[in-house]
């Protein structure tokens, strides 16, 4: 196979897999699901000269040219081109760009395998590196399965009542393990050829079921998605837009007494090292989101100053306020993303890890300014995005001349693009698709408690202590 495929390989290659996609009361397969333009673009831009610099790379294992989304980050250059080119990705599909899940969860997989070989003396580096060749060479779409259900939230993975509520192994063999549990939120997970397992939480040495990180193919069995999709509204092809009736889709991942190889088993009972490994993906996750989220901001602002000039008030000075707001969000999440790039650092496996508090600041600030950011927009939007007539009636023979005479807004602008404007911003604020991406904008990779825990832990708080006692003269 090809080292990059393109996008209509990627979508060929979906027809192979078992059906195994639980939802609305069918059992699916992998044709026509929602999302999937998204990721044949991931393959697409990969063949893109244009774009080349950021979307590809050298293997550090083959020296082959690959998909940036199968390269394990060598240098703060690396970091710097997955974060550009998942902000300009991203833009493309206004939001989500899906594919980083998987890279990030081998990128810390690349760090934690080698350093708990080098404690435990195991083998899983080595079986890594053999699976990433696997990766590479089929140009792999991946998902990682962290987010434990978790059940009783104040009760640790032993103390539930179902022990099964945190991913566990429940059996181990000669020739590999079973695990029997689940994980939630699993964006696009039934687009990926492979899931990659990790544990979500620090684990206290009893907990060593619950130790485990994997890869299975999307379709292996025992493994069940129970999914749920949305998309944007479908319109009539005189005001449709590039994104018109696409949309994405979430899993709740069940592995139901699944028999995993020991080929393709990374951690297994070494308690200490699974919290590092959750911890880790979650870094790297944060940073690729200093590419999206801007990329998320950078929408967001241009539809609230394209409409601003469609109603005529551009020049308001509320609007240039709420406009510099928007500006100031998306380029202090990517400056951080950058920060981070730049005082990253290289582990002993040779993988460059960023910044830790100019990852989690990022993060943090873009997920608590995420619905300040709509609210500017329905601000500057008014009320039409949430009662725009449905496009039929917009092309209608008996009632369209009059929608467009009542749509009307700056002069000189045709009552189709006073249309498609708001109905893009229906879909972007209002739609089913918005939900689903306003709650992922605050939990997505973490939520805002998380960062607060990852900023306080890393923090030098006690050298900004000494700095105050040395200004005010206090001497211990």
């Amino acid at each position: 196979m090809k080292m990059i495929r393109t996008g209509a390989e990627y979508r060929e290659s979906l027809k192979s897999m078992r059906p195994n996609i639980y939802m609305s009361g069918e059992v699916l397969g992998r044709e026509n699901l929602p999302g999937t333009e998204i990721l044949e673009l991931t393959c697409e831009l990969a063949h893109n000269k244009e774009l080349q610099h950021l979307t590809t790379a050298k293997s550090h294992l083959t020296g082959e040219t690959i998909n940036r989304f199968c390269h394990i980050h060598q240098n703060e250059q690396d970091l710097l081109a997955k974060q550009e080119m998942t902000r300009v990705a991203a833009r493309m599909v206004g939001g989500c760009i899906a594919r980083c899940m998987g890279i990030d969860a081998m990128n810390a997989l690349s760090v934690i395998t080698y350093q708990c070989d080098q404690v435990h003396g195991t083998e899983y580096h080595q079986r890594w590196l053999e699976y990433l060749k696997y990766w590479q060479a089929n140009d792999i779409v991946g998902c990682c399965a962290q987010s434990d259900v978790k059940g009783h939230r104040k009760r640790r993975p032993h103390e539930q009542t179902d022990p099964d509520l945190y991913l566990r192994v429940i059996e181990k063999r000669k020739d590999g393990i079973v695990v029997r549990g689940a994980k939630a939120h699993n964006s696009f997970a039934p687009l990926a050829h492979e899931i990659i397992a990790i544990p979500t939480r620090f684990l206290t040495p009893e907990e060593g079921p619950w130790a485990v990180a994997f890869a299975v193919p999307g379709d292996w069995p025992g493994v069940k998605l129970v999914c749920r999709g949305a998309r944007y509204r479908d319109r009539v092809p005189e005001v449709a837009s590039p994104l018109s009736g696409k949309g994405e889709i979430e899993s709740l991942t069940i592995f139901d007494d699944v028999f995993v190889p020991w080929e393709r088993v990374f951690l297994c009972g070494e308690t200490e090292f699974g919290g590092q490994l959750a911890l880790l993906f979650a870094l790297y996750h944060r940073h690729s989101y200093t590419g999206c989220k801007p990329a998320m901001s950078d929408v967001i602002m241009g539809t609230t100053a394209l409409v601003a000039e469609y109603n005529g008030i551009e020049r308001e000075p509320h609007v240039r306020h709420n406009l510099a707001e928007l500006i100031s969000v998306a380029e202090l999440v990517y400056g951080c993303g950058i920060a981070a790039a730049v005082k990253s650092s290289k582990a002993p496996s040779g993988t460059q890890i960023p910044d830790v508090v100019f990852c989690n600041v990022a993060r943090k600030h873009a997920g608590v300014n995420l619905y300040h950011e709509y609210d500017i927009l329905a601000e500057v939007a008014g009320g039409l995005p949430a009662t725009l007539p449905y496009s039929e009636e917009f092309a209608s023979p008996e009632v369209g001349e009059l929608v467009k005479k009542y749509l009307a807004r700056k002069d000189g602008v045709s009552p189709e693009n006073i249309y498609k404007c708001f109905a893009w911003i229906s879909d972007l604020s209002c739609s089913s698709m918005a939900g689903v991406m306003q709650y992922a904008g605050v939990h997505g990779g973490g939520s805002p408690i998380m960062e607060d825990i990852a900023i306080l832990g890393t923090y030098n708080i006690e050298e900004k202590k000494q700095i105050a006692k040395f200004l005010a003269g206090i001497q211990d």
